[in-house]
């Protein structure tokens, strides 16, 4: 396995240390974004990772090898080639094998940094159960992920184009724990409520990372989920962006856009409709989640 990895010297000296490494995803980047928000976007978000105490490890694919960290020019290429593969668990060996540029999902993320060993992972919001399941059966692969990968997430909940009552059952089902940081509701990604009442909360990042320490101690395989509410200053209106999203919704319907071009699709749909907003506020709990989710390992590794 490790003759595919391509770790940094920065982050392997972390690991080799003992000291908090934060993964970052790259789908963000490649489809979650447009250019230069995006890459604008990634390197603000590493650096928050830096101030708050750990070094940051964006992950993708390029040449052949999983890139545990990538240098500006690597981030420069992802935000502006077109046509990046967007790669889950599915499509890592073809990526890969066939040295496509390829960015990493919040699954394939999790795997990449578990071969790592690196234990946190900060990201927007995780996939889930979408609209219309049971005519499509779109389940995001990030879910069966966080069900058997050791990588706790951070993140603003689920996106709120999915069906949250239907992925938080799922999650249920799979024994993923979803913990709400100072919040006992799932927040939705654009806002910070949803109407779903959480099972655990924490008021504080030591709770999280002594729960987390536990957890792995126990052996217990999967992720665990840290919900984090976008702050309240740049949160949206919840019942504007509902029919936002669900007016994207039935377009992506008439359109027959399904699977992994789904999200992308219906978060450009979002930005359109809002003018620009969503993504102000994608870009917002981006960035807490980064400052949280390194508080959560800086505390994890003392």
């Amino acid at each position: 396995m490790k003759q595919y990895l391509s770790i940094t010297e920065e982050v392997q000296k972390a690991l080799d240390e003992n000291k908090p490494v934060v993964a970052l995803e790259s789908t963000i980047i490649s489809h979650g974004m447009p250019y230069p928000q995006n890459v604008e976007m990634a390197k603000e978000v590493e650096q928050i990772v830096r101030d708050n105490g750990a070094v940051p490890a964006t992950i993708a694919i390029i040449e052949g090898k999983i890139k545990i960290g990538l240098n500006d020019e690597e981030l420069e290429v992802l935000a502006k080639t077109e046509g990046v593969a967007k790669v889950s668990r599915r499509d890592m060996a073809q990526v890969v094998a066939t040295k496509q540029l390829g960015a990493t999902t919040v699954a394939s993320t999790m795997i990449c940094a578990e071969m790592a060993g690196i234990r946190f992972f900060v990201t927007g919001g995780i996939g889930g159960v979408h609209r219309g399941v049971g005519e499509t059966m779109d389940i995001s692969a990030d879910l069966d992920e966080l069900a058997q990968t050791n990588v706790v997430v951070i993140c603003a909940g689920a996106k709120s184009i999915l069906d949250l009552d239907k992925t938080m059952e799922y999650l249920e089902t799979k024994g993923v724990p979803v913990i709400g940081y100072r919040t006992d509701e799932l927040p939705a990604f654009f806002t910070r409520e949803s109407g779903i009442k959480l099972n655990a909360t924490s008021e504080t990042v030591e709770e999280i990372a002594e729960i987390a320490r536990v957890k792995y101690d126990l052996n217990l395989d999967g992720g665990i989920v840290v919900a984090n509410p976008i702050p309240e200053k740049d949160a949206m209106d919840r019942e504007y962006i509902d029919g936002v999203i669900s007016e994207a919704v039935r377009e992506a319907q008439v359109k027959g856009i399904h699977g992994k071009d789904s999200t992308p699709f219906l978060l450009g749909k979002v930005v359109e409709s809002t003018e620009g907003k969503s993504l102000e506020t994608n870009i917002s709990l981006v960035k807490n989640n980064a400052e949280v989710g390194t508080r959560i390992a800086v505390s994890y590794h003392k």
